[in-house]
């Protein structure tokens, strides 16, 4: 995704998606579908790395947030619709269904165009400015601007600082303790727990398990599961109109405090239960588990993907999208083969009791770390983020030194379609 950019890279993981698909629709024995999901996996994980980059970049400060939500949208319609087709259709005939889903992506990605911020960041800024205007329109000048001063003083400092050309491993561990690089890995991986452990990934697995015993045995749980995922489809819809107005931090505020409580509740209404209390009433349970569900899919589930989007620096966008992927999956990986033997041990009421101090520790952490983006280009959340932004003084001075920075870019890239000095002013 750095080395050859977001385009290609999506061109990749279509195809491999397409043998993905292929193989699992010829396969005739259970090898062949393990290595069929083995190339979708694959694919997965490119994709999970680039979906909230390439959005965030393409996209405007005013409705970024909504756009990086239907993320979680899409998801959860792609689990419903091949659910849906699956109870009537066979396997390989729902597979042959869904191998159209990645050709027609792999048509659509042939019309769009590169990244304007990968474009900048391999000083091809012609083509990043036509890419730009004609994915935002001449409103968003200033922007622009500030992502070129932003990217020519970057590399005025890697041609000047000797540092940038010592070894890889040395390199590595000076991009380690930048600010502007642990901080939004810290800050995913912290959004990844509070996403896992709030029941995204542990209900689906085991939904009979929990409703069978918050619900009893007499409920209908096949009834409840459908309506647990509509509610979700529901609340993910709802995520979008709320996220463009309002912040970030109230959105990851309300849904964890939503969140915590559901917990708690949940957690006292299964200890009660089981200790003496003599309520058969449905309502009470199913209105605990809903609220849980709100909290879902509403923030917990949508603003790991929108804060992935914004919070990572133009240069550790690739590597540290990858390291967050990375995280997330262990992290979902743990949490569903503990939560069995979770349940066994301490029971139900512990495990909700245990994942409500973790959810409460993550989001009293996420709360003390997280800057307000709503609003804010991707230049502005970098240097938030790196603990400097460019005063007036400084944009004069960067004005003084673009003439001569264009000439060290072009000599360095040698790149015919390096922007002339003159029309980088012009930006000014």
């Amino acid at each position: 995704m750095d080395g050859f950019g977001r385009k290609v890279t999506h061109y990749a993981l279509t195809m491999i998606s397409l043998v993905g698909w292929c193989i699992t629709i010829i396969a005739n024995s259970f090898e062949a579908l393990i290595i069929g999901r083995f190339w979708q996996g694959i694919a997965a994980g490119l994709l999970t790395t680039l979906r909230s980059v390439l959005i965030g970049e393409c996209t405007s400060p005013e409705h970024r947030g909504a756009f990086l939500t239907t993320v979680s949208i899409s998801q959860a319609f792609g689990v419903f619709f091949v659910h849906l087709v699956g109870s009537f259709l066979s396997w390989q005939r729902t597979a042959i269904i869904c191998v159209f889903v990645p050709f027609v992506s792999l048509i659509m990605v042939a019309y769009t165009p590169k990244s304007p911020s990968w474009l900048l960041k391999k000083g091809r800024y012609d083509e990043c400015k036509q890419v730009f205007r004609w994915l935002r329109g001449s409103d968003a000048e200033d922007e622009l601007s500030q992502m070129i001063q932003a990217r020519l003083a970057y590399k005025r400092a890697e041609i000047k600082n000797p540092s940038f050309t010592r070894h890889w491993f040395i390199n590595l561990i000076s991009i380690i303790r930048k600010r502007e690089f642990y901080k939004p890995v810290i800050l995913m991986v912290i959004s990844n727990i509070l996403m896992h452990i709030s029941g995204a990934s542990t209900f689906s697995p085991y939904a009979t398990l929990i409703l069978g015993l918050l619900m009893g045995t007499d409920a209908n749980i096949y009834f409840w599961m459908v309506f647990l995922d509509t509610n979700r489809f529901v609340t993910n819809f709802l995520a979008i109109y709320i996220i463009n107005r309002v912040k970030r931090r109230t959105m990851v505020l309300a849904t964890g405090v939503l969140s915590v409580a559901s917990h708690i509740a949940i957690a006292c209404y299964v200890y009660f239960k089981q200790n003496g209390w003599d309520y058969e009433g449905i309502w009470l349970p199913a209105l605990l588990i809903n609220l849980q569900f709100l909290a879902v899919g509403t923030g917990m589930v949508p603003m790991p993907q929108v804060i992935g989007g914004e919070i990572f620096p133009l240069e550790y966008r690739s590597i540290g999208g990858t390291i967050s992927m990375a995280a997330g999956v262990g992290i979902m990986f743990v949490a569903l083969k503990t939560f069995p033997n979770l349940t066994q041990s301490i029971g139900l009421e512990g495990t909700y009791g245990l994942y409500a101090v973790i959810l409460l520790v993550n989001l009293i952490a996420l709360m003390l770390w997280l800057p307000e983006t709503k609003g804010k280009t991707l230049q502005q959340i970098e240097d938030e983020l790196r603990g400097d932004t460019f005063g007036d003084g400084e944009i004069l001075e960067e004005k003084s030194l673009l003439c001569e920075e264009e000439l060290l870019l072009c000599e360095e890239h040698n790149e015919s379609r390096c922007s002339s000095p003159t029309d980088i002013q012009n930006f000014q």
